[in-house]
This record gives C-alpha cells, sequence and structure tokens, in this order.
C-alpha cells in the first residue's frame, strides 16, 4: 500500500469507491467537484489517496483555510478531516490509520492545532459522525484519540396537504394585532436584511441570504418578519444549496422572540412550499434546541451526527 496525493486521473475511481463505502451518502462527479475540488481552500497536498496494486483503495480529505471565510477568517488553528473511507476488503490493515496520521502531520507543519472531522463550512459533506449508519467510523476516530462531542440532528417532514391550524392561526393573528408582518422579500431590505443576518446570527446566515439574492431568488425563497416600525424581527428562508426542498436558515431577534415568530415564520414558509408543489423538506443539521422546537411542528430526525475533534499539539 502507498499513499499519493490527489491527481485528477483517480477522480472516477475515488467517487466510485466513495458510494460503495457510504452508501447513506452518494454523489455524483459533479457534486464531487463541486463541494471538494472547486472549493477554495482545496489542497491537492492535503488529500490522499490509498494505492494497492495501482487500485483506489482508500481516500481522505483535509483541509485548511487559504482563504477568510466571513469573520471567522482563516482559522489558522484548525484544520478539518473532510472526509475518509477505506474499501471494505481493505480495512483493518492499517490504511486508515496511515491516512489519518498522514494528513495529521502535514496540517499540523501548516500550524494546526486542533482537527474537526467532518463540519468545515461552507462545503461540508457531514455534520459529524453518523454513528448509527456508520458505527465503524466512531470506534476508529475513538481509537485514533479524537473526543466526542455534541450532537446534531438531520430533520424531516412532509407536506402533503400542509395547512396551517387553528393554533398556527391564533399564532399569526395575535403577532399581526401586536403589529408585526410577515411578507416575501423585498429588495427595500436587502442592505438591512445581511446586516441584521450578520449581527443577530453571524456571517454564514449572511453568506445564505447573499447568494440567494444574488441568484435571484430571495423574492421567492425568503420569508421577512418585520414589526410595528417597518424594522426587521426575523426571516427565514429555504433552498441555500439549490436543492428547493431544503429548509433554512430561521432566525428571529433575541428581544422580539416572546411573540412565536419563529413559529410563524416556519408556518408560513411550509404552507409556501406545498403551494409550490414542494410536498417534502428537510434541513442537514440543528442543535438539541433547535430540536425541540422543529419537533413541536412535527419535523422529525432522520439522521443524528456526532462532533469529533482532537489537539494537536
Amino acid at each position: 500500500m502507498e499513499i499519493q496525493n490527489y491527481n485528477q486521473r483517480y477522480e472516477q475511481a475515488v467517487v466510485d469507491l466513495w458510494n460503495a463505502c457510504l452508501p447513506c451518502d452518494p454523489l455524483t462527479l459533479q457534486k464531487f467537484r463541486k463541494q471538494a475540488l472547486l472549493d477554495d481552500n482545496f489542497d491537492p497536498s492535503l488529500c490522499y489517496v490509498a494505492l494497492a496494486d495501482q487500485e483506489v483503495v482508500g481516500f481522505l480529505l483535509a483541509t485548511r483555510r487559504k482563504f477568510p471565510y466571513l469573520e471567522r477568517g482563516t482559522e489558522p488553528d484548525r484544520g478539518w478531516i473532510n472526509v475518509l473511507f477505506v474499501e471494505a476488503g481493505h480495512r483493518r490493515q492499517g490504511i486508515g490509520r496511515a491516512l489519518v496520521e498522514k494528513a495529521e502531520a502535514d496540517m499540523k507543519a501548516r500550524g494546526a492545532k486542533n482537527v474537526t472531522v467532518a463540519a468545515y463550512s461552507p462545503n461540508y459533506f457531514f455534520p459529524g459522525i453518523d454513528k448509527q449508519n456508520y458505527p465503524e467510523s466512531a470506534a476508529f476516530f475513538d481509537a485514533m484519540g479524537y473526543q466526542s462531542g455534541e450532537e446534531s440532528y438531520s430533520m424531516c417532514k412532509d407536506l402533503h396537504g400542509y395547512q396551517l391550524d387553528e393554533a398556527a392561526l391564533a399564532r399569526k393573528a395575535k403577532a399581526e394585532a401586536a403589529g408585526f408582518r410577515f411578507i416575501p422579500f423585498s429588495w427595500k431590505y436587502c442592505v438591512d436584511l445581511l446586516e441584521f443576518a450578520k449581527v443577530e446570527f453571524g456571517g454564514g446566515w449572511k453568506r445564505n441570504l447573499l447568494i440567494s439574492m444574488q441568484n435571484n431568488l430571495a423574492e421567492d425563497n425568503v420569508l421577512l418578519c418585520v414589526d410595528q416600525n417597518d424594522q426587521l424581527a426575523g426571516f427565514c428562508m429555504r433552498q441555500m444549496d439549490g436543492n428547493p426542498m431544503r429548509f433554512g436558515p430561521i432566525g428571529v431577534m433575541a428581544s422580539q422572540r416572546n411573540w412565536g415568530l419563529g413559529s410563524i415564520l416556519l408556518d408560513l414558509m411550509q404552507l409556501e412550499m406545498e403551494k409550490r408543489g414542494i410536498y417534502h423538506m428537510y434541513f442537514v443539521s440543528t442543535d438539541a434546541p433547535g430540536r425541540r422546537f422543529y419537533e413541536r411542528h412535527g419535523i422529525t430526525v432522520f439522521r443524528t451526527f456526532t462532533d469529533y475533534r482532537k489537539n494537536l499539539d
């Protein structure tokens, strides 16, 4: 077995092996190119293939930021192992360990002090390790000295026949009586909304809105809540990655969260999706409080991910 840096001649073999090793997360060549090779920070010297008799039997993609990510900057102490897999017949032969040790050493040489598994923004394939579907992955990273942390949840809901129930209508009427309005995105709020998202929730939320606006989708994909003074109080959106079924993010100003505005925005977005013939909604990641909020609206967990990290010092 030998480890080489990624070369484009391995592309099809890597994608084929990915689909064999990660059956819950299949992808196309196009998705691999978009999220891996065409990511701003992709570095072939941090991307590895394991070869046995000139056949690809393992793959690891690692990342260090070369370009700033919004207010996070380059995060110079951090490195990521975006994805790792080894062909089933070649497991338990030290290939995965060799790939990880190689990636850790190369990232440490570039200044990384810690490594996170999978959860690389903005182009992550997974928000963590799925212990249920890939239990051997969790055991492997445990053995490699990685520490498990918080869980995040992928959730979904069927929207066939969705309509606002009496509780939803009552919430909306109460908020409207207090002067709140729920409206589609309008360009008059463009600059204020971007600043609102950055200040209240962070640059990643601003980025999602910015991409929607740049692609001229915001008027269809973004709902706003404004107060009696026509000031933004909250928003929600969908299709942040081009998939019309993908919901989120959703956020309400901290000082306005006792009016149920988030629930109303969620109710209205589900209705708008159903109107458009989008009968399924999902999102990739939320935390435990988010899970409780969504479960109150009939949205259920379909995958659970666990954060894994390791200090290199």
